[in-house]
């Protein structure tokens, strides 16, 4: 099942059950509303209502696909890893973690599949990662890597935009080169984890302006889905809507300083997800 969030025109935001090029209304369906992180822990019992409902019915081209959790309590991301996106970190000099390197991205910086990505006035350093992410569905606490798949509600296609001077030298901490408004792309919208029988044989990839710049397939992660979801078990308590971001491969601009720019189109695809198409301008 796909659920998306989306508005036609300058309407209201609603949520609706994608079906190949359209989406189908749920705003009549009683429990459902406008948000899918309220729904997420109750999506197994509204299943059956969702996937039969018969609301109004528009082609996707014709409505505005936004973030499909727009607001969760956290959005975490893991850094280097890939194995390959590792040696290459490696060769550049940076050292490679000994155990998994989470770091916050603020929930501030999340837009829609198609939005505009903003390169700040303060840097020429923007640079992209296409990322498979995980949608947390229930809240949990020390998950053992065994219950793990339990306790995903879903999984989103993100492009977790950098910009690495600020990561290297103004916040050591990633938080704050990880930030920046507009940074956070997501969807196109939900898939259901039922529907995504192993999470670490997808193909990722990468374009901009259609030059291929990113491709590898999770299998190639370090630690995967279910280990970090143990780990960060260990110490925090996750709630539905949080958004894991598993890592991005090989291939990110940093090594050759080839940095986004005004104009330029980033396409993020993650195999049986969707894409995200997000266009490049100057700050406003």
């Amino acid at each position: 099942m796909k659920i998306a969030r989306f508005r036609v025109a300058d309407g209201p935001v609603r949520l609706g059950r994608v079906d190949g090029d359209t989406v189908t209304d749920l705003s009549d369906v009683p429990g459902v509303g406008s948000s899918l992180r309220a729904i997420l822990p109750e999506l197994d019992s509204l299943r059956a209502t969702i996937e039969t409902a018969s609301g109004a019915v528009h082609p996707l081209s014709d409505v505005v696909l936004e973030a499909p959790v727009d607001d969760p309590q956290k959005y975490l991301g893991i850094g280097m890893n890939y194995a390959a996106h590792a040696e290459e970190a490696r060769q550049a000099g940076v050292p490679v973690p000994e155990n998994q390197m989470w770091f916050n991205k603020q929930v501030s910086c999340i837009v829609g599949p198609y939005a505009d990505v903003e390169r700040p006035a303060v840097s020429e350093q923007l640079d992209y990662e296409v990322e498979l992410a995980v949608v947390i569905g229930r809240r949990c606490r020390h998950v053992s890597r065994d219950d793990a798949a339990g306790v995903v509600g879903g999984y989103l296609v993100a492009n977790d935009v950098s910009v690495r001077d600020w990561l290297a030298k103004r916040s050591p901490t990633f938080t704050l080169g990880k930030s920046f408004d507009t940074h956070g792309p997501l969807g196109p919208w939900l898939t259901t984890a039922d529907e995504v029988p192993d999470p670490h044989d997808l193909e990722l990839s990468l374009t901009v302006n259609g030059e291929e710049r990113q491709r590898a397939r999770t299998d190639d992660l370090i630690y995967d889905i279910y280990d970090q979801i143990e780990y960060l078990t260990t110490v925090m308590t996750l709630m539905p809507g949080d958004i894991l971001a598993t890592g991005t491969p090989a291939g990110i601009g940093a090594p050759t300083g080839s940095w986004l720019k005004p104009g330029d189109v980033v396409r993020a695809s993650v195999e049986g997800l969707g894409s995200l198409e997000n266009t490049v301008v100057e700050a406003r």
